[in-house]
């Protein structure tokens, strides 16, 4: 009897070891399968997704917003001439509910010093719903309460499911698997970590400088208007700077309008804001040489801008400079490959 109560034993430890090894199995296949298969755009989606590749509170400043701080903030150059360890955190045309979303996600992970918010969304966009963007700003984002209520924010009721699990969005892509989707598939954690969000354009498109003569403040809808009040008390709440701006482009009146009025809010609560686009002189931004499109900077006006921006939040913020030290050596690979990329473009000089 005991022999074969022992038999049972046995078996029944086998079978459970069976199990948990085919869980395991499962579990990692899977985790595979949505790292080879996932969408990789660098317009949001790696932004989020290597974001948590980054060594734990190594970043000082990061910056949020739309297409206009990936693609014009310079995150190498900010560390090659003044030290600043800083990511781009944005997703293309991000409203301010879901930056809010971003900067309570990336507090997870980092203990940031100060964070720069471009507001050129809430300025050109009035939609509750950005549904054309959603891909963008929620797959690279890790499944968590906090997701929940960033898909809530921002996804139309019916329209929830199409983004849970973030596979149901790519999970038919067995037959579009390209080269970089093997490459990233197998990029190590290390890897992963010296890429920093800038991701810059090499065309070359004139474009005519705006004049601008509003005076006037409005035109910002009351949604966002709420949730620049969140990121500005969630800061504060938790001592991390905030500094308000926007990035150069061909603005309008309309949008000068929106920014009058957030240059309102910022000085009710003490806060920087920069309108740049008051200021290309300072930046020595060409419009015959230094834009992608009329709405982003090429890699040269980045440059222009991103140095110009260093400057600015060197002299207004207590920002460490973090060269030669060793854990933040993953922006100097950054800067490494920025330079050779660009390089390779034709849009840098050795």
């Amino acid at each position: 009897m005991n022999r074969f109560k022992d038999k049972l034993e046995k078996i029944n430890i086998r079978q459970c070891m069976a199990f948990a090894v085919l869980v395991v199995l499962i579990i990692v296949t899977y985790l595979f399968l949505d790292k080879l298969l996932c969408l990789k755009s660098e317009h949001g989606i790696r932004q989020s997704k290597d974001m948590y590749a980054q060594p734990r509170n190594t970043i000082d400043v990061v910056f949020m917003g739309s297409s206009h701080i990936h693609c014009d903030v310079n995150t190498a150059l900010l560390w090659e001439k003044y030290g600043i360890a800083s990511y781009d955190y944005s997703a293309a045309e991000q409203p301010l509910w879901i930056t809010y979303y971003y900067l309570k996600e990336i507090c997870k992970y980092q203990d940031p010093k100060l964070i720069v918010i471009d507001v050129y969304t809430p300025a050109r966009h009035k939609e509750d719903h950005m549904l054309n963007y959603l891909d963008e700003n929620l797959l690279g984002v890790r499944f968590s309460v906090n997701k929940i209520g960033m898909m809530l924010s921002d996804c139309e009721t019916d329209t929830i499911w199409d983004y849970f699990p973030s596979m149901t969005r790519y999970h038919s892509r067995y037959w579009g698997i390209h080269k970089y989707d093997w490459e990233y598939a197998l990029m190590s954690r290390k890897d992963r970590a010296a890429f920093k969000g800038y991701t810059p354009y090499y065309v070359v498109d004139p474009q005519e400088e705006p004049v601008l003569s509003q005076d006037n403040s409005g035109g910002i809808t009351i949604k966002s208007e709420i949730y620049l009040q969140r990121i500005i008390e969630y800061c504060d709440k938790h001592d991390i700077e905030l500094f308000l701006m926007v990035s150069p482009y061909v603005t309008t009146d309309e949008d000068e309008l929106v920014y009058n009025r957030i240059h309102e809010i910022a000085d009710m609560y003490g806060l920087e804001f920069n309108s740049t686009n008051y200021f290309y002189s300072e930046m020595d931004l060409n419009f015959e040489e230094d834009f992608n499109d009329h709405s982003h900077l090429n890699y040269r006006g980045s440059c222009k801008f991103s140095d110009y921006l260093g400057s600015e939040i060197k002299q207004m913020y207590d920002i460490p400079d973090r060269r030669g030290d060793k854990r933040w050596e993953s922006w100097d690979r950054h800067a490494e490959e920025i330079k050779a990329n660009a390089i390779a473009a034709g849009f840098h000089e050795e």
